[in-house]
């Protein structure tokens, strides 16, 4: 008998844990419910999680197996439940936060000392960390290096799901609702969740928009966009599914052409997330530190009316606000948008990238550790192959170039419907008569820009000690 503990794979294909499973070693699937998990976690994805489980537990119950769920510190669960099933091996996929290699390693001592095997597979990303290194053999601190290679690299197939008779005749308890797991109800539209609606989303993306993604996937207002990060978070897909998929769509296309450009393009952005990931497992301090050494500490402003604003969507900076009040109604933001979003906190309010980071965590319905916490730092400038501390996001020009018609902006900032564009992106520089004619009940700007960029360089060439 096997044991399969499910953690951020919640799907039954490209699983590389139940791969193995026949009827001569049927499989045992099992989910832990660990509180020092859930005490990082939000309500949204608290609710996605619970539907992404619902939906594994359904899979296995048309084949006429179940999910095993339990509640407590897997070290004592994951061995009690092995010897229950009498299990002489358990297998889960492998994580690369410290939190998570902490508790596999606690894990598997337990497990030793109950004389149960172990196993951990590769199921979150193509090419684990220490794969794809430097020459020295260190871990790349560049993304253009690493991208390079990682698309270089031959990709492993999709495994196939195993089969009815290899999944045990087992009885699974009810699932918890969100309240008894101690979280609210989400005040966001969380997506629906499951390897269905993961395989659904590919398919359309597929179809016609990854060949437009290298032109349009910085225009939030289009929808050029997979929509598949909280599905990759949770593993409701696989990664090596994903690949196979833009492979395919790649073959249909003539070779050197702007649409096979278009697919390496997002094929990139799954290097970004595994790069990221390699940076969290050599350096997991990273979620709380800054990555980049300066020689002095960075002098940040925390002014708690202007992160209030920030948060609520009323800074009167359109692109800002409207990427903002998405988080809130969606439990997601376009990528563009969460880039202009935390270069404003920490650029033009001053405020330190951590307390953005700990927003986007309870709010972000794909929040992951290892790209959030890049991401941020790269704004911040504090992190590796960072934007450069003087190349500041000027909030209007990213609002125009990027959304000229202003229609993202319009559909979560109701206030500024019917305003002319040029005035919502002129929104600074209009007067406050012009303001209250336009829109009376939208905020002024609560900080100047260019004098907010000026303290902004200042700030950093003081950490620098070029001052």
């Amino acid at each position: 008998m096997r044991l399969h503990w499910h953690r951020r794979d919640l799907r039954a294909t490209d699983n590389a844990g139940l791969a193995p499973a026949s009827a001569d070693d049927p499989v045992v699937p099992l989910f832990v419910f660990d509180r020092d998990v859930l005490d990082h976690a939000g309500p949204p994805r608290i609710a996605f999680l619970l539907d992404a489980l619902d939906s594994l537990r359904s899979w296995y119950r048309e084949r006429d197996g179940d999910l095993v769920v339990a509640h407590g510190d897997p070290r004592e669960v994951v061995p009690e439940v092995a010897r229950e099933y009498d299990a002489d091996v358990v297998t889960w996929g492998k994580d690369y936060s410290g939190l998570a290699r902490e508790r596999d390693a606690a894990v598997r001592q337990a497990l030793d000392a109950v004389d149960v095997a172990r196993e951990a597979v590769q199921n979150a990303v193509c090419h684990e960390p220490g794969e794809i290194t430097t020459n020295g053999g260190d871990p790349y601190s560049v993304f253009t290096y690493f991208g390079n290679k990682w698309l270089d690299r031959e990709k492993d197939d999709p495994y196939d799901p195993p089969a009815a008779d290899a999944l045990a005749a087992v009885d699974g308890d009810p699932l918890p609702t969100v309240s008894e797991l101690g979280f609210d109800e989400p005040e966001a539209d969380v997506p629906e969740a499951g390897t269905e609606r993961a395989r659904q989303l590919l398919a359309d993306f597929l179809e016609e928009d990854v060949y437009r993604y290298d032109e349009r996937r910085d225009y939030p207002a289009d929808g050029c966009t997979s929509r598949l990060s909280p599905h990759l978070k949770f593993g409701t897909i696989g990664i090596r599914e994903v690949y196979e998929g833009t492979e395919d769509a790649r073959s249909r296309v003539e070779p050197g052409s702007d649409r096979e450009a278009s697919v390496e393009e997002f094929q990139s952005q799954l290097a970004w997330r595994e790069f990221y990931t390699q940076v969290l497992f050599a350096n997991p301090n990273v979620v709380t530190e800054n990555y980049k050494e300066y020689e002095h500490e960075i002098e940040w402003d925390y002014d708690e009316a202007h992160l209030q604003a920030w948060k609520d969507g009323e800074t009167g900076y359109p692109i800002v606000d409207a990427g903002m009040r998405q988080l809130r109604a969606e439990a997601y933001m376009h990528n563009r948008v969460r880039m202009i979003v935390a270069s404003f906190l920490t650029k033009d309010l001053l405020i330190d990238w951590r307390h953005g980071y700990d927003w986007f965590r309870e709010k972000l319905v794909d929040h992951d550790t290892a790209n959030d916490n890049g991401g941020w730092q790269w704004a911040a400038s504090t992190g590796t192959d960072a934007q450069p501390y003087f190349r500041v996001f000027n909030p209007m020009t990213q609002g125009e170039r990027y959304d000229p018609d202003a229609e993202y902006i319009t559909e979560y900032v109701p206030e500024l419907r019917g305003t002319d564009p040029e005035i919502i992106h002129g929104w600074h520089e209009a007067s406050l008569t012009q303001r209250r004619n336009a829109a009376p009940d939208y905020p002024d700007p609560i900080v100047d820009h260019s004098e907010r960029r000026e303290e902004a360089i200042s700030m950093f060439e003081r950490a620098r000690g070029d001052d």
